[in-house]
């Protein structure tokens, strides 16, 4: 065996010969966000005793100084020999839900489960009282092949790859279950229900189901309705007698946790015109009310959660969270405190933001000063390419709500509320958004929503027969609209990438 120190954690692990440091690293938070392709720099790390030969993969991504000091990509090594690597340990905050909710007491005890393509958030609920007993989150252990859906998608195309993603995550979710019980009271026998939702391609990783359709034009699967397992089929080793069910999806990349997000929000019930929008790796956006829902997906990209940003990282400790421009100098917040080491969404759509409103950043996505990158606060730097990253991202989604909006025969102002869900929802500062234009609508027409997905899965465990079919009957008054079908789509998606020239 192979010894491998971590530093500065002080821990030390032992590996077989050959074994890809990329399967060893993640639960330590080393980031692989293009999924162990070397197209990156997320998953650097730094070689303090040892040796790992310098690859020609290395070699594109990291100049001959980082090669000298032992920066290494960890994707690309296998390890031979013991070796002391430097870490940084991270911390990353899992949005969780602790929302009250109105319900009918049901038998037994449930658990809802978020499954998000970075993250899994599960709780145990007392169906009879409503009381969450107990909550595990966890990074989604797929990741290493992959931060953003498309380069998940790729990696499954094969059957192969594809029960590989399966089966890491069902034991990871398995593991959760089991954790939930083994810091609670309560007796796993009591166990009667289980809800998943997720993203289109998540539910169909979880079930097995083929993720080709997803890979091309229309982007649409004819497997994405409601799936039900009994234990054995997950191997879990729960009571026989558990129902467990994947909500269905809505069409191409909006899934069951914005079905869930609907029956959160209670969208469906209101007499005035609102909207949801759950900002992550993917965009989905939904507008209606109780007589009818249009819902929509962008392929927004993963610079929300700091990938391809050539300083991004996710929303964990060392990163840039937000930035505000205090007598035209930026002051910079991180989390966790210390020095900062990248940038994460919040922090990227701040510091645009800034830069836009002290003439660093012109209105078209230019850095006014061509030769220098836009400086945060050293080491933390934003460059050319970062600022066109955020652009693409910012413009499907802007673009998305237009159409909608268009479909609808609605303007931005006749939309009561806006709910932004999810943890970048929930963490990006309003105004920001506001000014590069992520965003048409006021701050008192927009809240924060938290963790809708959560919140929904955890509604639909109060008597799982009748909500299924209320489900159902809900899925049936949303129509899917595919952005790509619309002929005015790239047009708008065009005028959309470029930022408001002044504050609005």
């Amino acid at each position: 065996m192979i010894q491998i120190k971590l530093e500065p954690l002080g821990k030390t692990i032992q590996v077989c010969p050959d074994t890809p440091l990329r399967h060893v690293l993640f639960a330590y938070g080393v980031e692989f966000p293009c999924g162990g392709k070397a197209r990156c720099r997320g998953c650097r790390i730094k070689v303090l005793q040892g040796e790992v030969p310098i690859t020609p993969e290395q070699q594109l991504k990291l100049n001959t100084k980082e090669l000298a000091e032992g920066w290494r990509l960890a994707c690309c090594v296998l390890v031979t020999n013991d070796l002391t690597i430097e870490l940084a340990q991270w911390e990353a905050t899992i949005l969780s839900d602790d929302t009250a909710f109105a319900f009918e007491p049901a038998p037994g005890l449930g658990i809802a489960v978020d499954l998000g393509t970075t993250t899994i958030v599960a709780q145990l609920i007392d169906r009879q009282t409503g009381q969450i007993l107990g909550v595990q989150s966890a990074l989604n252990a797929q990741a290493t092949h992959g931060a953003d859906i498309m380069t998940r998608i790729q990696h499954a195309l094969t059957e192969d790859n594809r029960k590989s993603l399966a089966d890491v995550i069902r034991e990871q979710i398995a593991l959760l279950v089991q954790e939930l019980f083994r810091n609670t009271s309560f007796s796993i026998t009591d166990l009667r229900s289980i809800v998943l939702v997720g993203n289109t391609v998540m539910h169909h990783l979880f079930c097995g189901l083929s993720v080709e359709p997803l890979a091309h034009y229309p982007f649409e699967s004819p497997t994405n309705g409601l799936r039900s397992f009994q234990p054995t089929d997950l191997n879990w080793k729960i009571p026989e007698n558990v129902a467990i069910q994947f909500l269905p999806c809505l069409g191409g990349f909006v899934g069951s946790d914005i079905l869930a997000g609907i029956l959160a929000t209670r969208m469906h019930e209101s007499r005035t015109l609102q909207c949801l929008i759950d900002l992550g790796t993917n965009g989905e956006i939904v507008i209606g009310n109780n007589e009818r829902l249009l819902c929509a997906s962008t392929a927004a990209g993963p610079a929300f959660e700091g990938a391809r940003i050539s300083m991004g990282m996710r929303a964990v400790t060392g990163a840039v969270s937000e930035v505000r421009l205090e007598k035209n100098r930026l002051v910079c917040g991180v989390l966790g405190g210390g020095a900062p080491r990248g940038i994460c969404g919040s922090g990227l759509v701040d510091a645009v933001a800034a830069g836009l409103d002290m003439g660093a950043i012109q209105p078209r996505g230019r850095l006014t000063n061509k030769e220098q990158p836009f400086l945060l606060e050293n080491p933390v730097k934003l460059v050319q390419a970062d600022i066109r990253e955020l652009q693409l991202t910012k413009g499907a989604i802007a673009a998305g709500v237009r159409i909608l909006l268009d479909q609808w025969g609605a303007r931005p102002e006749q939309i009561e509320k806006v709910f932004l869900a999810g943890a970048f929802g929930n963490y990006i500062n309003l105004e920001s958004a506001r000014r590069i234009g992520l965003i048409p609508f006021s701050s008192s027409q927009t809240q924060s929503a938290g963790n809708t997905a959560l919140l929904g899965a955890k509604l639909a465990l109060f008597g799982v027969g009748s909500q299924t079919d209320h489900t159902a009957l809900l899925r049936k008054r949303i129509h899917h609209v595919n952005l790509n079908a619309d002929p005015r789509f790239e047009e708008i998606y065009m005028e959309e990438m470029q930022f408001p020239p002044s504050k609005t």
